[in-house]
């Protein structure tokens, strides 16, 4: 698997050994990590920088004082969080029913402690190229709506005929409009829209919803 440019990955435990050894683990493997010693500490950074714009995953024990891992995922959840920022669960072996529920729940993997260095980097990457794919596609989407934006109302009404599949002619006919008009229309949404066929459009319409 290529490796994701641009990553990072958050390591939240308790345990200053297991903190040290993921990050030197990470930097052997050239993956840019950040520390925190506690949930707290980590949902405190989160709340203080602008949103995920960057691939990133966050190595989260399960068993911590204060606030848990398990509640510190549940704020997740309930933020949207995961998909940009997709959770591996670190857990003793007492835990694992739990790190299991908390995968059906939306957790990215589990791994248990102590763990296999090159199964859990293989799952890291992993989780950092789905972060780096539902970024991009939140990209595209903002990126059509500012297309979309440009477009005037009558390219609006001309579009949505010519994704429909209406030739010209008839389009020029419900619009009222004549068809060298309807022409003229058609290529500047082509233009804006940055397609060079009806079908193309209507594809990349379909993948903004």
């Amino acid at each position: 698997m290529e490796p994701v440019s641009n990553a990072t990955v958050y390591i939240v435990d308790d345990d200053a050994g297991v903190r040290e050894a993921l990050a030197w683990l990470l930097r052997s493997r050239r993956l840019p990590s950040e520390s925190f010693d506690s949930a707290e500490a980590f949902d405190a950074a989160l709340q203080s920088r602008p949103a995920q714009r960057q691939p990133c995953c966050l190595l989260l024990d399960v068993r911590m004082p204060g606030m848990s891992g398990l509640a510190l995922f549940d704020l997740l959840i309930v933020r949207g969080d995961l998909a940009t920022m997709p959770v591996i669960f670190l857990t003793g072996h007492a835990d694992v029913p739990t790190a299991v529920d908390a995968v059906k729940r939306g957790a990215f993997d589990f791994c248990e402690k102590p763990f296999s260095d090159n199964a859990l980097v293989d799952r890291i990457e992993q989780a950092l190229a789905k972060s780096a794919a539902h970024l991009a596609a939140l990209r595209e989407r903002s990126d059509l709506q500012v297309r979309l934006a440009d477009l005037t109302e009558r390219e609006r009404d001309v579009m949505d005929l010519v994704v429909e599949g209406l030739p010209n002619k008839l389009i020029a006919d419900q619009l009222d409009i004549s068809v060298r008009t309807v022409e003229v229309h058609r290529a500047r949404v082509f233009d804006k829209m940055q397609v060079k066929s009806a079908v193309e459009l209507a594809n990349l319409l379909r993948q903004g919803h």
